[in-house]
């Protein structure tokens, strides 16, 4: 038989197409996957997003954020318009006293023989419970340390620290992920900068103790190899909320739509529960009850002894009153909350056609520091990577040159008018605005029922803390937006399209 060009042409289509339908083979290139015969690229199945600790999935979607009751400073800082939020997982309860104890305990046992300065930047500020004309001694001392409130929210925490709480929670979990995988072994006796960081682990500067590391298909590696992101082990990190995913998961608006399979909102919500009144409705033993920790009146925190109407003068345990309709906790009253966004006055007119989707203040592009050579430059004393922002510094000037989707990388005036805040709000002056003002949510034990609206903002400098601010940790979700039941996407087969 002869073999023409045309019938090796043929051949190689029908071994192509053969080996493009494998399911461990590349659709492009018809090459195997997880194969070290072929090269040993990996293909790793994947289940879906683990659940972190904590943490509830928040169906994403579109909502009008802002105000929903009148605006009553007639500050006009937060107009309503419709924006759209990617799916992410938000901590069900506020982050608890007994939680960043654990946090100071590990910072101590790890840092304090040679950086005792670590653990002293960590703690609270439990001063931040004095107040001139009140006797509230027995909270400066009792509150964060007794185990009567080991359950309730912690407070005195700036937005700087809990920022750094959020970064070691991350390390700890995807710690623990690589020790549940079979990867590391448990390890107590991290100190300084040997100590287990997901950045410095995934460029090769932390090796820990080895149980048993991934095997390499690479026909030209060891054999094995530790894990990758690609491997879908470890996790996105936590992280404060922005503001837009924390007012949208306060609304809960995933229970508002009056029937199955339709599009649609037929009201808005004042508060986080399917209420216009700040009392339960429901008729039994709760009705009447408050819905929320905050103050009723001027000298009002809790009501009258025999019918306390919110059962706490201060906080109350995180996970008291009612939850909304994703299962969250305390969305309105008990603390005010962290979120990530810097604050501007009037930023919803300023950027009402431009941040609808994922809208965000307060960017700083960072990439990692590399040497001469291109690698990331070694972990600095507390065993995390060293990154720098993008474009700054004289050597590299030139990444902006070619970017089309920003030319800067501190972006947190962008849009805003000025290029230093300071120069332009004047601060210290006639502002209080800067670019350490940072937004927080939600009413607090001491506030009045208008500030437990979701549409509410306030703001107060990064580096400060007061008795009626606590945070939440929040991640994001990759993947279908819906959850590890769904894929993404529409998906019809024939039968639908006939």
């Amino acid at each position: 038989m002869r073999i023409t060009a045309a019938s090796m042409t043929l051949l190689f289509l029908a071994v192509f197409s053969l080996n493009s339908c494998k399911d461990d083979g590349s659709s492009s290139t018809g090459w195997n996957y997880n194969d070290s015969d072929w090269g040993g690229f990996e293909v790793r199945d994947y289940d879906g997003q683990v659940t972190g600790p904590g943490l509830v999935l928040i169906e994403g979607g579109r909502f009008t954020m802002g105000l929903t009751e009148q605006d009553v400073t007639y500050n006009w800082e937060n107009v309503a318009r419709t924006v759209t939020v990617s799916s992410f997982y938000l901590d069900r309860t506020e982050v608890r006293n007994v939680d960043y104890r654990e946090y100071l305990y590990w910072i101590y046992r790890v840092f304090w023989t040679d950086y005792p300065e670590v653990y002293k930047r960590a703690l609270p500020d439990t001063l931040c419970w004095r107040d001139e004309l009140a006797y509230n001694e027995p909270y400066v001392e009792l509150y964060f340390r007794h185990p009567a409130y080991q359950f309730y929210p912690v407070v005195g925490i700036n937005w700087l620290q809990a920022t750094d709480f959020c970064k070691w929670r991350t390390d700890r979990v995807n710690e623990l992920m690589l020790m549940d995988a079979g990867v590391l072994e448990l390890n107590p006796m991290q100190v300084n900068e040997d100590n287990f960081n997901t950045g410095s682990y995934l460029v090769g500067q932390y090796e820990g103790m080895v149980d048993d590391n991934m095997e390499d298909l690479n026909p030209a590696g060891t054999g094995e190899r530790r894990v990758r992101m690609e491997d879908g082990i470890l996790l996105p990190e936590y992280r404060l909320p922005t503001e837009a995913e924390w007012e949208y998961a306060s609304l809960s608006l995933i229970g508002n739509q009056p029937y199955d399979d339709e599009e649609r909102i037929d009201e808005r919500k004042i508060y986080t529960w399917n209420s216009t009144s700040l009392r339960n409705p429901k008729h039994g033993s709760w009705q009447g009850k408050f819905l929320a920790n905050f103050k009723r009146g001027y000298g009002d925190n809790m009501g009258v002894a025999g019918e306390l109407n919110d059962n706490a003068d201060i906080t109350a345990p995180v996970d008291a009153f009612m939850p909304n309709d994703y299962g969250l906790y305390n969305m309105a009253g008990n603390v005010s909350e962290w979120v990530m966004d810097v604050y501007r006055p009037m930023q919803s007119l300023t950027l009402m056609d431009y941040d609808e989707h994922n809208p965000f203040r307060g960017n700083n592009f960072q990439t990692k520091a590399l040497d001469a050579d291109g690698i990331p430059e070694e972990k600095d004393s507390l065993g995390r990577l060293v990154y720098r922002t993008v474009g700054q510094g004289d050597a590299y000037v030139d990444e902006m040159v070619s970017r089309r989707n920003y030319k800067d990388g501190d972006v947190k005036n962008y849009w805003d008018g000025d290029q230093v805040s300071e120069a332009s709000y004047n601060y210290g002056v006639t502002s209080l605005v800067s670019d350490k003002s940072r937004v927080y949510k939600g009413g607090s034990w001491a506030d009045r029922a208008y500030w437990t609206s979701p549409g509410s903002r306030r703001f107060l400098d990064e580096d400060q803390g007061t008795s009626l601010i606590g945070f939440r940790c929040a991640m994001a979700r990759v993947g279908s937006p819906e959850g590890n039941d769904f894929k993404g996407g529409n998906n019809f087969s024939k039968k639908d399209m006939k």
